[in-house]
């Protein structure tokens, strides 16, 4: 049992006084005290051995480690540390190796567990989501007015390589327009894949995703890619859910459920056999299956080629009269008034925005048709559509 927290001091020294009496055996006395007797003997021989100082509460801590790390070794840390401030533990630790024998210089961990010790290390200020959760509800009331897209996860075919499905899907039909086998998602790769998919079905008004590359950046403003930019650029308006809500995008991710287990359970030899079992589930997909949410029908009984035809080329945008037109820089930025800078997106260099003003130092930021964000003169800062209230 333990000392009373109470008065453990004056609890310690009425026992050493009452064993020293000799009025009670040790085992009454431990029990009077409620502690155990190896408590009371401990207390006793280090009473003999320091005195006083032994019953006073002292730290429980070791005052040496046979792990430690050397005195000399630490202030030699430090000493770096005080001449290349900016520096961090991998650096420091690389410079200790040409004065050190490599046993001697202790790791990573420790070497940034010594300097935050002393101070030197200013903890990271955490990661501030721009986006806001807005629960976006997405139910086209046509064929071809939101279309869908995303990768299903990667998985290892039969010759160890990997293949990363790009999926394209109309919202309102349920048809699939393709199960691409790609090497990596990237936007190389992608833009072929609805290049031809928009040759041969029209263009959407809006392609619906999550927030993953390369589809969207959740530190770009309006979540902005290549990929993104791409599809302004034809008309399409990318739409996304809320960051970590796949089931915003339910209807697609029912579908890679099937696509899972028809196509990939076994996988494919390589891309070429996988495209082909893909291929396979299509036909049955749009054509075969009949889907209780089109009452029965199949996905091509239901899905008409939209009015709205892809030529390949991108034309030039005339921005409205009352819009001030910028370029955005190689950085992701346009030059505001005479010295500022207004960070729009990598994504975007080279091209031209507008901006308009909404209320005094309010601005809207456009790129051709779709609203970016907004820009406020007082703070300098750029904000999401969902994020800001005027």
């Amino acid at each position: 049992m333990p000392w009373e927290e109470t008065t453990v001091m004056n609890e310690k020294e009425r026992f050493v006084s009452l064993h020293e009496m000799n009025f009670m055996t040790m085992s009454e006395l431990c029990r009077r005290f409620k502690i155990s007797r190896v408590s009371g003997y401990k207390l006793l021989n280090n009473y003999k051995k320091h005195g006083e100082k032994a019953l006073q509460d002292l730290p429980k801590a070791h005052l040496d480690h046979p792990l430690k790390t050397p005195k000399e070794v630490e202030d030699d840390i430090l000493r770096f540390r005080g001449l290349h401030k900016t520096w961090g533990a991998k650096k420091i630790r690389h410079l200790m190796l040409d004065d050190w024998e490599a046993d001697s210089v202790p790791s990573v961990t420790t070497v940034n567990g010594i300097l935050k010790r002393h101070g030197l290390v200013q903890p990271r200020k955490p990661r501030i989501n721009r986006i806001g959760v807005i629960n976006p509800h997405f139910d086209p009331a046509n064929p071809n007015d939101i279309w869908s897209t995303d990768f299903k996860g990667k998985f290892r075919m039969k010759n160890h390589e990997y293949c990363n499905p790009l999926t394209i899907a109309d919202s309102k039909s349920r048809i699939v327009f393709a199960v691409e086998a790609l090497e990596r998602p990237t936007t190389e790769l992608c833009i072929p894949v609805f290049e031809r998919v928009f040759r041969e079905n029209g263009l959407p008004l809006a392609i619906h995703s999550d927030n993953g590359s390369p589809f969207g950046c959740v530190n770009s403003l309006r979540r902005m890619t290549h990929l993104s930019a791409w599809f302004m650029d034809l008309g399409i308006t990318p739409v996304y859910s809320d960051p970590g809500c796949p089931t915003q995008n339910g209807r697609h991710e029912r579908m890679h459920r099937d696509l899972k287990s028809a196509a990939t359970r076994p996988a494919g030899t390589c891309l070429a056999d996988q495209q082909c079992k893909f291929d396979k589930f299509i036909r049955e997909f749009n054509t075969i299956r009949p889907h209780e949410a089109l009452d029965m029908r199949r996905p091509a009984q239901v899905h008409v080629m939209s009015t709205r035809e892809y030529h390949g080329r991108i034309y030039d945008w005339d921005y409205k009269e009352d819009l001030t037109v910028r370029m955005v820089s190689r950085n992701g930025a346009i030059r505001w008034k005479t010295d500022d800078w207004i960070m729009i997106t990598s994504a975007l260099n080279g091209k031209f925005v507008g901006m308009k003003e909404v209320e005094d130092g309010v601005w809207e930021l456009y790129y051709r048709h779709v609203l970016l964000g907004y820009y406020s003169e007082q703070t300098r800062r750029t904000y999401e559509v969902e994020t800001f209230k005027l």
